[in-house]
């Protein structure tokens, strides 16, 4: 069942349309005089769904550009009809920009996915409202439709609850690659299926290679952008190829300094904004917080990995991940977790985790996606990201036989030894500058996990830990020798 909504205030009149039948809500916003509040109900076919606005003041005509600065937003050089995902940010507004100069006819699509549940005294502080005032202003300078979308429950059950079983589970997902794939990517592709896009475009710094018109047949590619520090294909490095084909991302061809020129040279109302920074679901939430409302809280016990000794008590092993050092409220150090006992609710940490002998360089990873659709044909000299950044690293990959002749999981071995993998991340391949897919990290290290003493492990198993007694006294750690060295050269200078 299909039915439109119509609310009015003083200054702007939202036009819901609601398909039940989805639970897709779409939002058309339109700037209007002040109008007598009133609301009714209509039955609205699909194709009335998107309306265009209607603005009192010229559009701002768009200033030249160097073409360099339109390659990645030309796909086959003629006029497309394009979706914008716009945040409010400062990227997705350059990128709708260069979409409009390039002679596109853009429709733009703000997705709301903030989930409102128990949280209601936090989101007085939540970013929504600034983030929709300036994708408004932004679509107005140009005289461009913006449409509001509706996610939540679909962020929810999509992305959000498999957060949290993840990290029930023991293991560090990344909502990031999940939201791409699952959300703006996925259920928002689904819900714009029939409104006629040739494609979707967004603010990543990513670029994709599309067919010519004449061999539509063959794969796109996802290439590393211009800019390698901001680059973002490791998060866009879990999609299908049937969701590669239909996007378009402006900012490929163009580093982050100069999308800041560009949004000075365009007068973007957010300009000067800041970058967004964490989970886009939380807001000004904090993370533990969040995770303590929907897992809870289960009092466990932290011991050294070294010497099995009885350091203090946590709240929980979800609260953790492999490498971190915030939050143990231990002193003498700094400590990091380098292991998790799950069954038994047991964090194990240690003051050595960059010594040389435990780094590894070993892993295994599952759930492949590969964007061409199919395996590399040679997994002997590819490169890895296992995590968001610049660093790469040479690899190999040995792909493991699930039994039916069709590989589902892989050997890693990394070139160089990392300090920080983690069960639950992804770890994206590449050819040179071709993203070819990714895989999650999986618990299994084989004999390369970080050791832990026979002691901490004989402990961890206990039923009784109450029987510990108190935590033990924490001594500093000892200099090392270099340490040492370089002190008593500097007192031998000095005297």
């Amino acid at each position: 069942m299909m039915m439109m909504m119509l609310r009015w205030n003083m200054n702007w009149m939202p036009m819901v349309c609601c398909i039940h039948s989805s639970h897709f809500y779409f939002t058309s916003l339109q700037l209007q005089q002040q109008q007598q509040q009133q609301q009714t109900l209509r039955r609205f076919p699909r194709f009335k769904l998107f309306s265009q606005p209607s603005f009192s003041s010229a559009p701002t005509s768009s200033p030249s550009l160097d073409t360099s600065h339109l390659r990645c937003s030309m796909p086959h050089n003629h006029n497309l009809r394009v979706a914008v995902l716009l945040s409010g940010g400062v990227d997705s507004s350059v990128a709708l920009r260069l979409l409009h100069a390039a002679g596109h006819s853009c429709t733009a699509f703000y997705l709301k996915i903030w989930f409102q549940e128990d949280f209601e005294n936090f989101w007085s502080q939540c970013p929504w409202e600034d983030d929709l005032k300036y994708a408004k202003q932004v679509c107005h300078q140009v005289d461009v439709p913006l449409e509001v979308v509706h996610l939540t429950d679909e962020y929810w059950n999509n992305v959000v609850s498999y957060i949290i079983e993840e990290y029930r589970c023991g293991r560090t997902p990344n909502p990031d690659v999940l939201c791409n794939t699952r959300i703006k990517f996925g259920a928002f592709l689904d819900a714009i299926n029939n409104m006629g896009f040739d494609y979707v475009a967004s603010g990543h710094y990513a670029r994709v290679i599309h067919p010519s018109s004449d061999q539509m047949d063959e794969p796109s590619i996802l290439e590393l952008s211009q800019d390698m520090v901001k680059d973002q294909t490791y998060f866009l490095s879990h999609l299908s190829q049937s969701q590669l084909k239909r996007l378009l991302f402006p900012l490929g061809c163009i580093p982050k300094d100069e999308v800041r020129k560009l949004a000075s040279k365009f007068d973007l109302p957010n300009k000067d904004r800041k970058d967004s920074q964490g989970i886009c679901f939380l807001g000004k939430i904090r993370f533990s917080e969040f995770v303590a409302r929907h897992i809870g809280e289960r009092e466990g016990i932290i011991l050294e990995a070294e010497t099995g000794d009885f350091l203090g008590k946590h709240r929980g092993f979800w609260f953790y991940t492999i490498g971190q050092r915030q939050g143990l409220r231990l002193p003498g150090g700094p400590w990091y977790v380098v292991e998790k006992d799950i069954k038994n609710n047991v964090v194990f940490v240690s003051r050595n985790y960059f010594s040389f002998d435990k780094r590894r360089r070993l892993f295994r990873v599952g759930s492949f996606k590969w964007l061409s659709g199919q395996p590399p044909s040679q997994t002997s000299q590819i490169q890895c990201k296992v995590r968001h950044g610049p660093g790469f690293y040479n690899c190999s990959l040995e792909m493991e036989d699930g039994g039916d002749g069709i590989g589902d999981s892989a050997v890693v071995r990394l070139s160089e030894d990392d300090q920080g993998l983690a069960a639950g991340q992804f770890a994206a391949f590449y050819e040179g500058r071709t993203c070819i897919g990714s895989g999650v990290i999986l618990e299994s290290w084989d004999d390369q996990s970080f050791p832990v003493c026979t002691k901490a492990l004989e402990i961890a198993r206990m039923e009784d830990k109450s029987t510990l007694g108190n935590p033990v006294k924490i001594k500093v750690k000892p200099d090392s020798p270099q340490e040492v060295r370089s002190s008593t050269e500097v007192t031998s200078k000095a005297s």
